[in-house]
């Protein structure tokens, strides 16, 4: 609309100062032609804009008070710094107009240090190996999280689609995959929004569970699944140099574990690591390659032992079409 359109000039030429029309048309995606009456429109009404050979800027000292926030851009308060996040769910425009308004009712000498704080720091959240989750269904869950709607949803689980009724609590952003903190028929559960595969709103709402703390049941959540995520022990002899490739290879919990270890006179060392499963640690232990020997339990060790052999064979037949190499 122009009207929001002339208040976002207003405000722009307020918190950045002199602007030449094509940076203004720029910022509000119009032609220079649209600058150019906007410009007019904005004198005719009394708001003391000047132009001269450098671009458009107010008279010195003026400030309108014209900075109240919508609903929408108040939603996206929290999210002035995650510009990203906020596209993934629906509220860049609302998050741009949000940090205009609030650079525009700051005085110049705090807004030059929110202005530093934007150029000079910057939260990118997913892993360096991956991008994040991309969520078709991410602003629709959104929206019901925000109005208290149900959903139904077909949710890709470890075996299955299966189809769920639930009432969203809230979403959680954790290294770059969302997270959706809902109630359903088997009480309040953590989904994977990514996996949602199919998703409808339902008409009914409901009411926000007393006493309920996203934040509070989240950290309680990630407790869980650490005290459960390692349901076994390996001991292992891992060569010097990959004790620093263990935390990136295989986790905090076991580079700790291996830290703790007796050093033998080989310089190996002798350590009892954490590990969740048979499967699961012969694939990150196999990481290793040459630098990790397990000693034990037997079934771990025979797993890692067919592997290699496996390998071993693959790489040693002669090739279709040709000898060795």
């Amino acid at each position: 609309m122009r009207a929001d359109r002339l208040l976002s000039l207003v405000l722009l030429l307020q918190s950045r100062g002199r602007q030449t029309a094509a940076q203004l048309a720029a910022e509000a995606g119009v032609s220079l032609r649209t600058i150019y009456r906007d410009m007019q429109a904005l004198g005719a009404a009394g708001i003391p804009v000047y132009a001269d050979a450098t671009g458009y800027a107010l008279v010195d000292g003026y400030r309108t008070q014209l900075t109240g926030l919508t609903a929408a851009e108040a939603r996206g308060l929290v999210l002035t710094g995650l510009p990203g996040v906020a596209a993934d769910l629906g509220l860049a425009e609302a998050v741009a107009a949000a940090q205009l308004k609030l650079s525009a009712a700051l005085p110049p000498a705090l807004r030059e240090r929110a202005d530093r704080m934007r150029q000079r720091f910057h939260l990118d959240a997913p892993g360096w190996y991956e991008d994040g989750d991309s969520c078709d269904q991410l602003a629709a869950v959104a929206d019901a999280v925000w109005r208290q709607q149900a959903l139904r949803i077909a949710y890709d689980g470890w075996t299955a689609l299966a189809e769920h009724r639930l009432e969203p609590y809230g979403l959680v952003l954790k290294a770059g995959k969302w997270y959706l903190v809902a109630h359903g028929d088997r009480g309040v559960r953590t989904f994977r929004v990514g996996q949602i595969r199919e998703l409808s709103v339902l008409p009914e709402t409901f009411a926000w569970p007393d006493g309920f703390d996203l934040v509070a049941h989240w950290h309680a959540h990630i407790a869980d699944f650490r005290a459960r995520l390692y349901g076994g022990e390996a001991l292992v002899r891992l060569a010097p140099q990959a004790l620093e490739r263990l935390p990136h290879l295989l986790g905090r919990a076991v580079a700790d574990a291996a830290a703790a270890g007796e050093v033998q006179a080989d310089g190996w060392i002798l350590a009892r690591v954490p590990i969740e499963s048979d499967s699961h640690a012969e694939t990150q232990f196999l990481r290793l390659g040459a630098q990790a020997q397990i000693l034990a339990p037997a079934s771990l060790r025979d797993r890692i032992a067919a592997t290699v052999a496996e390998l071993s064979d693959m790489y040693t037949a002669p090739q279709p079409g040709g000898g060795r190499r």
